[in-house]
């Protein structure tokens, strides 16, 4: 097998050799110039498909001074790997990459944790036109160092940032949180709770709390906050938070948990007690991850339109919009066998 002689890589010149003319002819040909004429062109075409020649478009970009290419960063937690990302991120990264692909722009992707191998200067570099962050707000260093990138990094976006001072595209959390409390109602629940927190660096969870409590209250029935403890994964926090929940003996017949993950952890807690979803507690989540699917009963969820959020946040990149601003991405309710 060592012996074994790799076919040589077609080039320009042998299209050129192989059509009668000059290699920058063939240069100008499949680059679409208009002097060269149509029979040369055809010509020149019919040699580089019978010889099995294809340009490389990455080069001709960069001579044209354009890499095609958008970096985004997935941010991680220290310590971790590809395995404990929230799978949220990964289902926006794939609508970033669609929004691209639809650009015909390709995504460089990286996911990042380490404090000392940080990187973020793909556009310095030459790597990338854009950058684009996401992620987990759980490293704060991260999103520190990349938020001093960003300042020298243009164009730049953000999704979910912990930090108030960065451009960022996010789910529209108050509208989502309202559907959430209607849906809750509308199956005849009177005692709410949301299970969350006003100080997590998820900012997100914040703007769901009160969005739901008070659209609750203008309903006429009650809700009130449920705090998960700081750290730790988000399932064990929502087990958590009900185990406290049901040790108080607080009456709740409906529960909306801020994210997805969460509620993972709400229905272990409740099923383990032998409290029925949705017989005795209806249970709501927020972020439309697929898992939420397979969960027994399958998850209600509000769902942000990553389709959307993808084209925003390339859109935020590839049009270099010099005006930061927040962009919110439309939800929708996914009533499923937990409400």
């Amino acid at each position: 097998m060592d012996n074994v002689r790799k076919p040589a890589r077609v080039t320009s010149f042998d299209v050129a050799e192989y059509a009668g003319v000059s290699q920058s002819t063939v240069s100008r040909a499949l680059s679409g110039s208009s002097v060269i004429s149509e029979a040369t062109r055809d010509k020149v075409l019919g040699a580089a498909q019978e010889l099995g020649y294809y340009v490389d478009e990455r080069a001709a970009r960069l001579r044209r001074g354009h890499t095609g290419t958008l970096a985004t960063v997935v941010i991680c937690k220290p310590n971790s790997g590809a395995r404990d990302v929230n799978p949220f991120a990964y289902a926006l990264l794939g609508g970033i990459c669609a929004a691209a692909s639809e650009r015909g722009l390709e995504v460089l992707v990286s996911l990042q944790s380490e404090e000392d191998r940080l990187f973020g200067h793909y556009v310095e570099r030459g790597q990338a036109e854009g950058m684009i962050v996401i992620g987990t707000t759980a490293n704060r260093k991260a999103w520190d160092y990349f938020r001093h990138v960003g300042e020298a990094t243009q164009p730049v976006a953000y999704w979910g940032s912990p930090l108030g001072d960065l451009d960022w595209v996010s789910s529209d959390n108050e509208a989502g949180a309202r559907l959430a409390a209607e849906h809750l109602v509308e199956r005849g629940c009177k005692n709410l709770i949301v299970v969350g927190s006003h100080t997590s660096a998820q900012r997100q969870f914040g703007e769901r709390v009160d969005a739901f409590i008070a659209r609750a209250k203008e309903l006429g029935v009650s809700a009130e906050l449920t705090t998960i403890e700081p750290g730790g994964a988000r399932r064990e926090q929502g087990r958590m938070a009900v185990e406290n929940l049901l040790e108080s003996g607080q009456d709740f017949d409906g529960i909306f948990a801020v994210c997805d993950a969460l509620a993972f952890g709400v229905m272990d807690a409740l099923q383990a007690v032998g409290r029925s979803v949705p017989d005795h507690v209806k249970l709501v989540g927020f972020d439309g991850i697929p898992a939420s699917e397979l969960t027994t009963p399958p998850l209600s969820t509000i769902e942000p339109d990553l389709d959307q959020a993808g084209r925003l946040l390339v859109e935020a990149v590839a049009d270099g919009s010099e005006e930061p601003s927040v962009r919110r991405v439309p939800v929708k309710l996914l009533v499923r066998g937990s409400s």
